[in-house]
């Protein structure tokens, strides 16, 4: 089969387009999915970049994204059936194979039904950031209805999907971008007030939005610099939400202000094989498949890459300029 091998570690050029053997069933629940879309993550160009997470020797496939169709099942796989349409998050982290190719291998408990009125590329560009953003602002944020979010980053892969999340929550969104265009695309996902980051100050703008409080919960999408500068605007005894670590932060001011700091990384059930965990997963990909379909929610594919262009879509994503998600196709469905 084809698909896109990472060679080396590097810059996006170690991505090459090879054929390598199509994986095989080898447990009784696993099913065998023809991939038509990969989706496009910043965690795929940083593993590129620094490495796999396990103790494993390269080559690997990339991409924990897939959406495609069943063509085989495994003797006790019974959830499915040959020719259901299905999206999930799996492998691409180094141990086992990832989306950028046209057949993967999994068990099916780690699978669910696609929405029906989502393309396979629309399917393919959400499950891990709808994970992330559910995580973040549900689980750890313990977002409530009348809460102000502010929400760094509004117009990225999670962000978009954050701001829909928060107002199917009830909240008031504040969210910052870095261009008029990308303030339109984030009004247009609900967003109450947008701050324009290159012409505003950031601090000043949320807490002028806030009457000087600061927001209930904010969610960082970006990292140490964002994140310090989050505590001035988080309300006392509000939450903070990282999806990244932490460098030489001073905590002072978040001490004074009985902030709740927490971390968000989807990724974690998959590394520490916690399978309680993954299973949230899978129901929270069942539970956004149904507010996909009764058009609550929708997310923005700006750019769609035939396979072969990988390297092309990992420069685009690592440029930092572009809206929603990157996606590649795979194969026809």
């Amino acid at each position: 089969m084809k698909a896109i091998v990472m060679t080396a570690t590097g810059n996006p050029d170690v991505l090459d387009y090879q054929d390598i053997p199509e994986p095989q069933i080898t447990t009784p629940t696993q099913i065998k999915v023809k991939i038509v879309a990969a989706g496009v993550n910043p965690v795929d160009t940083k593993i590129r970049r620094n490495g796999v997470f396990y103790d494993q020797p390269l080559p690997t496939v990339l991409g924990c994204d897939g959406a495609g169709t069943i063509v085989e099942t495994g003797k006790a796989a019974s959830r499915f059936k040959l020719g259901d349409k299905v999206w999930f998050c799996h492998g691409g982290l180094g141990r086992e194979q990832g989306n950028y190719a046209e057949y993967n291998v999994l068990d099916e408990r780690w699978v669910s039904l696609m929405p029906n009125s989502l393309s396979f590329a629309e399917a393919a560009a959400l499950p891990l950031v709808l994970i992330t953003a559910w995580g973040g602002l549900y689980d750890r944020g313990s977002l409530q209805k009348s809460q102000t979010v502010l929400i760094h980053a509004g117009a990225g892969g999670v962000g978009h999907i954050a701001i829909q999340l928060a107002k199917l929550k009830g909240a008031r969104v504040i969210t910052t971008v870095s261009s008029e265009e990308k303030a339109d695309f984030v009004r247009a996902l609900g967003a109450d007030e947008v701050v324009l980051y290159t012409q505003n100050d950031v601090v000043s703008s949320v807490l002028n939005l806030t009457e000087g409080q600061g927001a209930d919960l904010v969610f960082d999408t970006i990292g140490s610099a964002v994140f310090k500068e989050s505590i001035n605007v988080t309300k006392h005894f509000g939450r903070i939400i990282t999806l990244l670590g932490l460098s030489d932060s001073d905590l002072s001011e978040a001490r004074m202000r009985n902030l709740l700091i927490g971390f968000e990384l989807m990724l974690t059930p998959m590394l520490r094989d916690l399978d309680e965990a993954r299973d949230k997963h899978v129901q929270i990909l069942r539970q956004c498949a149904l507010w996909i379909d009764e058009s609550l929610l929708k997310p923005h594919v700006s750019h769609q890459f035939p396979l072969q262009q990988a390297a092309e879509a990992h420069s685009l994503i690592e440029a930092g300029h572009t809206s929603g998600k990157i996606v590649l196709s795979v194969s026809k469905s």
